[in-house]
C-alpha cells in the first residue's frame, strides 16, 4: 500500500472519533435556537366556538387534545416540536418558561430558513381557543436542553397568555344554549349566554362575567329546585340547558290572572282564572265570566294540592289572592315551560341524528378547498336549485362560489358581494343551513312522529 494512502487512513482513523465525540457533543449540552412559535388547545364538544366551525375539524386541526404523540396527557408546558427533538428534550423561551416535548404535528417542523416550528398547548375548550388565538404567531430565540443534558424544570403557566374571548366572535356557529356544555370552572361565551338566560328568567341578579362561579352554580341550582329538576347544578345538561331557555322566553309573557278572583272580581278577571285552571285540569266547566260553585271548588281544590289551604272553611279559600296567585303562577309556568323545553329537546335531538349521520355541515370553507364537505354543500345548493347537479365535484370552484353567494343574498345572510363572508361558507352560513333542515325534518317529525326519521 503506497505510503500517502496509508497515511491518509490513519488520519481518517484518528479524527474520526473525534468528529463523532464532537457530535455527540454537540446532542448533549444546551444551545440557542430560533423558533417560530404558535399555539394549540384541545377541542371539546359543546363549545359555542371553533376556528373551523366544528369539533371534528378543530379536532383534525388540533389533534385530539388528551395525549401528546408520546402518549403523555395533555397538561401546561408541553410542546409539540420537529421528529429531530427527542421527546423530553426541553426549551426554556423567555417571557413564557421551560416546556417538555411530548408531541409532534403534521405543520411543525424546520424551515428552509433555519428557524424551527413549535407549538405550545394552552388549554381546552374555549379558554384555550381563545388563549391560542390571542398568542398569534411570535419569533424567538430560546435554549434548547436535549435528553441527556442537565435539564430545567418544566414551569409554565396558562395565566401567562390571557384568553381575548372577543376574538372567538368570527367563530361562533351556534347561539343555542342547548349545544353548549359549560362547567364550574369555565370561562367563556357559553358561560355568558348561560348567565344572561338565567338572568332572563329571573336567577342571575349579577353582572354576567362569563366565568362559570360559585354565583352562577347557586344560581343554576335555585332554578333547577324550582321548576323540580333532577340534574346537577356544577354543569350545565342537555335539559337543564333546555328548561332554561324556555324558561327565559317565558319571562316574557305576562300573569295569567290580571286580578284577584272573588264574588265581585270583573268578569274578564274571572275568565282568566277559568281558562288558566282548565290548562292546568283543575276546572271543567265553561269560561263565562261567572264566580261560581264550581270555580270556587277548584280554585280550593288548586289550593289544597299545593298546601295553601285546608278547608272551605279557611280563609281565602276558593279565592284567588296574592299567595294563591303566586302559586297558580308557578304551576302555569312550570307547565308552559315543561312544554317548550320539550319541543326544545325534540329539535336538539334531530340535530343529533342529523349530525351523527353526516347530513350537517360542519366546517368553514371557501374557495380552493377541496373536500367531502365541500361536496355536501354543493349537494345543499344543488337541492335548491343554485348550482347545478353535473357540476358536483367536491371542489370549490368559481361556480361554487357564484351559487353560494346567490343563496346568502337571497336568504339575507350578507346583503352585498362585497361583505365580509361573502361567497364562504362561515358560521351565518353554517347556521342558516342547519336551521332550514331541521325546520323541515321537525315538520315531518310532527307530522308522522319520529318514524319519519
Amino acid at each position: 500500500m503506497p505510503r500517502r494512502i496509508t497515511f491518509v487512513l490513519m488520519v481518517v482513523a484518528l479524527v474520526a472519533p473525534l468528529i463523532g465525540g464532537a457530535k455527540l457533543l454537540k446532542s448533549t449540552e444546551p444551545y440557542e435556537q430560533e423558533f417560530v412559535i404558535t399555539a394549540y388547545y384541545s377541542p371539546r364538544p359543546g363549545q359555542c366556538c371553533y376556528v373551523t366551525g366544528g369539533e371534528r375539524p378543530d379536532r383534525v386541526l388540533n389533534g385530539e387534545g388528551r395525549a401528546g404523540a408520546d402518549g403523555t396527557p395533555v397538561y401546561p408546558g408541553m410542546i409539540a416540536a420537529p421528529a429531530s427533538y427527542a421527546f423530553g428534550t426541553r426549551v426554556t423561551l423567555p417571557g413564557l418558561g421551560t416546556f417538555e416535548v411530548n408531541d409532534r404535528g403534521g405543520a411543525i417542523n424546520e424551515q428552509a430558513d433555519g428557524t424551527h416550528r413549535l407549538d405550545i398547548w394552552v388549554g381546552e375548550g374555549e379558554e384555550g381557543l381563545a388563549r391560542a388565538l390571542a398568542f398569534g404567531v411570535r419569533r424567538v430565540r430560546g435554549t434548547v436542553y436535549p435528553v441527556e443534558s442537565t435539564q430545567p424544570a418544566v414551569s409554565f403557566a396558562l395565566a401567562t397568555i390571557l384568553p381575548v374571548f372577543e376574538r372567538l366572535a368570527p367563530y361562533r356557529v351556534t347561539e343555542s344554549l342547548l349545544a353548549v356544555r359549560p362547567a364550574l370552572g369555565d370561562r367563556g361565551p357559553s358561560v355568558e349566554m348561560l348567565q344572561q338566560r338565567l338572568k332572563d328568567a329571573g336567577y342571575f341578579p349579577s353582572t354576567v362575567s362569563g366565568f362559570f362561579g360559585e354565583e352562577t352554580r347557586a344560581a343554576l341550582q335555585t332554578f333547577l329546585k324550582d321548576y323540580r329538576i333532577d340534574e346537577p347544578s356544577s354543569a350545565l345538561t342537555e335539559r337543564a340547558a333546555a328548561y332554561i331557555a324556555a324558561a327565559a322566553w317565558r319571562s316574557k309573557v305576562g300573569q295569567p290572572v290580571s286580578g284577584v278572583v272573588e264574588d265581585a272580581s270583573p268578569a274578564k278577571v274571572v275568565a282568566e282564572a277559568q281558562r288558566i285552571l282548565r290548562f292546568l285540569k283543575y276546572y271543567y266547566g265553561r269560561t263565562n265570566g261567572v264566580y261560581g260553585p264550581g270555580l270556587k271548588a277548584s280554585i280550593l281544590k288548586f289550593q289544597q294540592a299545593h298546601g295553601l289551604v285546608g278547608t272551605e272553611q279557611s280563609p281565602g279559600a276558593g279565592r284567588i289572592g296574592p299567595i294563591t296567585m303566586r302559586s297558580l303562577t308557578a304551576e302555569w309556568n312550570r307547565t308552559l315551560v315543561a312544554r317548550r323545553a320539550q319541543m326544545l329537546l325534540d329539535k336538539r335531538r334531530i340535530m343529533q341524528l342529523l349530525a351523527q349521520r353526516g347530513e350537517l355541515l360542519d366546517e368553514f370553507l371557501s374557495e380552493g378547498d377541496q373536500n367531502n364537505r365541500v361536496r355536501m354543500l354543493q349537494t345543499l345548493l344543488a337541492r335548491e336549485g343554485y348550482f347545478p347537479e353535473n357540476r358536483i365535484s367536491g371542489t370549490f370552484g368559481e361556480v361554487t362560489k357564484a351559487a353560494l353567494l346567490k343563496y346568502q343574498l337571497e336568504k339575507g345572510i350578507v346583503s352585498s358581494v362585497s361583505q365580509n363572508g361573502a361567497g364562504r361558507v362561515g358560521p351565518a352560513t353554517l347556521r342558516e343551513m342547519a336551521g332550514e333542515k331541521l325546520k323541515e325534518i321537525y315538520g315531518l317529525v310532527r307530522a308522522n312522529g319520529w318514524r319519519a326519521l
